[in-house]
């Protein structure tokens, strides 16, 4: 069972010990190999350390915040059950972000129709005035949703995240070459989408 599932007071204290956990000088390792023996406080410190990150993948992937929190709770409830077959030589983060990236996929195959939530506000606007942003953001988020769902988390994972080409071949099964090869063409696709943005505002 992960924390999120537990009854608030159960949750807070448990939380309250994970952070302490994961604030330790404690090998990831030990970590990992704690929870696979049950200790919930250490797989609730793994959560803490990874949750960022881990959201950070599914939200490139499903760009909505509500998919992007049911793909990151799917995945550490996964990985929990999945410990038993996590091998010690295998980097943890690297195994749950592809659990993240199966996640999210998952939920983007199942909802063809996404909302329309605007992008993260992460994604820095390119032009500064303040009167401009909406219409910027509005724009950007279109022209990202015209892109194929891997270039499209490519470039969020990237420009957005600042994964490298080799993490991002993880997280989404690819190639580094296919990663590095997806984001110049959806860089090259946003600008030709967005180059008339300036002269129209």
């Amino acid at each position: 069972m992960t924390a999120s599932v537990l009854p608030l007071r159960d949750r807070t204290r448990l939380e309250t010990k994970a952070r302490a956990v994961a604030e330790q000088p404690t090998d990831e390792r030990a970590l990992v190999s704690a929870a696979q023996r049950g200790e919930r406080e250490a797989f609730s410190a793994l959560v803490h350390n990874h949750q960022r990150r881990a959201y950070a993948v599914a939200r490139a992937i499903v760009v909505n915040h509500e998919d992007a929190e049911d793909a990151v709770q799917d995945a550490f409830l996964h990985a929990y059950r999945a410990l038993d077959r996590f091998l010690p030589d295998q980097a943890f983060g690297a195994w749950l972000h592809r659990i993240v990236a199966n996640a999210a996929l998952d939920i983007t195959r199942r909802r063809k129709v996404r909302d329309a939530d605007e992008l993260s506000e992460s994604v820095a606007s390119p032009f500064r005035d303040p009167a401009q942003v909406g219409e910027v953001r509005q724009r950007l988020r279109e022209a990202l949703d015209t892109l194929p769902a891997r270039q499209r988390s490519v470039i969020v994972l990237h420009d957005v995240e600042g994964f490298k080409h080799a993490e991002i071949g993880v997280v989404l099964g690819i190639p580094e070459g296919t990663a590095r090869s997806d984001l110049h063409y959806a860089r090259s696709h946003l600008r030709r989408v967005l180059s008339t943005l300036r002269s129209e505002l």
